[in-house]
C-alpha cells in the first residue's frame, strides 16, 4: 500500500496527479506499455534498472488507479498482458509534452536515455 496515497492538502489537482503518476517509474511503465511492451518480462528488459518488486508494485498501483488493465489469458503457463485504459490513454498528451520538453533540455552528453 502506498504511504502517501491520500496525501493531498487543499485537494490540489497537481498533488492528485503526482500521487497517481509522479514517480520515476510509473511514467516509464505507461510509456512502454503504449509502445507495445505489455508483458512483465518485456517491461523488465526495456527498463533494466527497475527491480522486480518495484515493477510489480508500480503495475499494481497503476491497475488499482484505473490507468492500466491486467488481462490474464487462461493457458498454461499463464500469460498476463497489460494495456492502457481510457484513463491511461488520456495521459498521452502529458507524456508527449514531457518528451518534447526533455528533448529541448537534455544535454547531449548526458547519460540519460532518450525514451
Amino acid at each position: 500500500m502506498r504511504k502517501l496515497k491520500d496525501y493531498n492538502p487543499g485537494n490540489c489537482p497537481v498533488v492528485y496527479s503526482l500521487n497517481k503518476i509522479g514517480n520515476r517509474w510509473k511514467l516509464l511503465v505507461i510509456h512502454y506499455i503504449k509502445q507495445g511492451h505489455n508483458r512483465y518480462s518485456t517491461l523488465q528488459k526495456v527498463i533494466p534498472d527497475i527491480s522486480r518488486q518495484t515493477l510489480t508494485n508500480q503495475l499494481r498501483e497503476l491497475e488499482a488507479d484505473g490507468i492500466l488493465e491486467r488481462k490474464v489469458f487462461p493457458q498454461i503457463p499463464p500469460k498476463v498482458e497489460y494495456q492502457l485504459t481510457e484513463l491511461g490513454f488520456s495521459l498521452q498528451p502529458i507524456i508527449n509534452e514531457m518528451s518534447k520538453w526533455g528533448l529541448r533540455h537534455v544535454r547531449p552528453d548526458s547519460d540519460m536515455p532518450k525514451g
